[in-house]
C-alpha cells in the first residue's frame, strides 16, 4: 500500500520539479480539462487524473500545451460540460455514464450488470480492442477524440438508510438514487427496487432528508461523498462498473502537432492508471472501507447471493439493451461480452 501510494505521489508531482524552459505564455496551447470531483490528487479519481495529466503534459511539451484544470463541475452539469467540449468552448472532460449518454446513448450497453468476475478485467476490457471499438464508434458519433476509459472508483456497490440487503426481496419499497440511464433504472428495477434519478449535486441532500433511500456508487466515491453520513447500510455487490469517458475536442485535436498528440495521449494513459490505482488504495485504506465501517452496518453478498441477483437482472438487462439500441447495439453488445470472456480466462 505504502509503495503504491508512494508511486502516486512520483506520478502526480514529478513533472513540478522537473526543470523546463517554458514556451512563450502567449504562444502556448490552453487545454481546459474538467471534471466532476475535487482537484486532489489522493482524494479520487478524477483528480489524480487531472493533475498527472497536467504535469505530464506541460512538462513533455515544454510548457506549449498548458492545462487548466476545471473541478467540482464547476462549469456545469455534466451533460451541459460535454457539449461545451463538442463545441469548444472548453477543450476535454472526463465524464460519466450518465453524463456521456445525453450524447452517445449507447453507452448504456456496458451497462450489463454482474458482467465482471474482478476489477483486472475491466481494464483488459476498456484498454483493449473493445474499448478501441467503442472509442471509434463514440468517435464517428459525436466528433470527439476519446483520450480513455477512466476508473470511476470500482465495482458500484448499495447503501440505504433502512435494512441490509441480502436479497432482491430486501429491495423491495426502497427508492434507490440513478443516475438519469435508462439501464440503470432498469438494473435498480430488476433487482426490486425503486429508480430515482437525482442530479449528483443534489444526492447528499436527497439522502438525508429522505428524497431517496439509497443510492449505488463505487466505495471511493460513497466515502469522498460522506454518504455514511447520511446511510446506514452498506452492501458490498460489486454489481456494476461504469468507467469514466475521456474526451477531447476535435478541432483542439487536430490543432496539436504529431509530437504533442503523442504525449497528450501518453499523458492520459499514465492518468488513467494512476487514477486506477488511487481508487484501489483508497478502497483498502483507513480513508475507504474501513472508515465507512465505523458507522455503517457492511455486509458483502456471497456467491450464492450474487447468483440470485444477478439472474434476476441480468437477462432482463441484456433484452432490454438489444431492444434499446436496436442491432448496431446488438453488435457492440456482442463485442463486450465476448472481451469480458476472453479477458476473464
Amino acid at each position: 500500500m505504502k509503495t503504491l501510494l508512494k508511486t502516486l505521489t512520483v506520478l502526480a508531482l514529478c513533472a513540478c520539479i522537473l526543470p523546463f524552459a517554458a514556451a512563450d505564455a502567449s504562444a502556448a496551447k490552453v487545454l481546459k480539462l474538467h471534471h466532476l470531483n475535487q482537484d486532489d490528487p489522493f482524494d479520487n479519481s478524477t483528480g489524480a487524473m487531472a493533475t498527472v495529466f497536467k504535469n505530464l503534459v506541460e512538462a513533455g511539451t515544454n510548457g506549449a500545451v498548458k492545462v487548466q484544470t476545471f473541478p467540482n463541475g464547476q462549469l456545469g452539469k455534466d451533460n451541459e460540460v460535454l457539449q461545451q467540449v463538442r463545441a469548444g468552448i472548453i477543450q476535454s472532460g472526463i465524464h460519466s455514464v450518465g453524463g456521456f449518454a445525453s450524447l452517445y446513448p449507447m453507452i448504456g450497453i456496458v451497462d450489463v450488470p454482474f458482467a465482471f468476475p474482478n476489477i483486472a478485467v475491466t481494464y483488459s476490457v476498456f484498454d483493449g480492442p473493445f474499448g478501441q471499438k467503442l472509442a471509434a464508434d463514440i468517435e464517428a458519433k459525436t466528433g470527439m477524440k476519446v483520450l480513455g476509459f477512466g476508473d470511476s472508483g470500482g465495482f458500484f456497490q448499495l447503501s440505504n438508510s433502512k435494512r441490509p440487503i441480502k436479497s432482491p426481496e430486501d429491495m423491495k419499497g426502497l427508492k434507490i438514487r440513478t443516475m438519469g440511464l435508462d439501464t440503470h433504472k432498469k438494473i435498480i428495477e430488476t433487482m426490486g427496487g425503486q429508480p430515482t434519478a437525482i442530479a449528483w449535486a443534489e444526492l447528499y441532500t436527497a439522502l438525508q432528508t429522505g428524497v431517496a433511500d439509497g443510492q449505488m456508487n463505487p466505495i471511493p466515491i460513497i466515502a469522498f461523498a460522506k454518504f455514511n453520513e447520511v446511510q446506514k447500510y452498506l452492501t458490498l455487490t460489486d454489481h456494476l462498473f461504469a468507467p469514466y469517458v475521456w474526451v477531447v475536442n476535435k478541432d483542439f485535436w487536430a490543432s496539436l502537432t504529431d509530437e504533442e498528440k503523442v504525449i497528450v495521449q501518453a499523458a492520459a494513459r499514465s492518468a488513467i492508471v494512476a487514477g486506477r490505482g488511487l481508487a484501489r488504495a483508497i478502497e483498502a485504506s483507513e480513508r475507504g472501507l474501513p472508515t465507512l465501517s465505523k458507522n455503517m452496518q457492511v455486509n458483502a453478498l456471497t456467491a450464492q447471493e450474487k447468483e440470485v441477483f444477478r439472474q434476476a437482472t441480468q437477462p432482463t438487462l441484456i433484452a432490454f439493451i438489444e431492444q434499446t439500441y436496436g442491432p448496431e447495439g446488438k453488435e457492440m453488445l456482442d463485442a463486450f461480452l465476448k472481451a469480458i470472456e476472453d479477458a476473464s480466462k
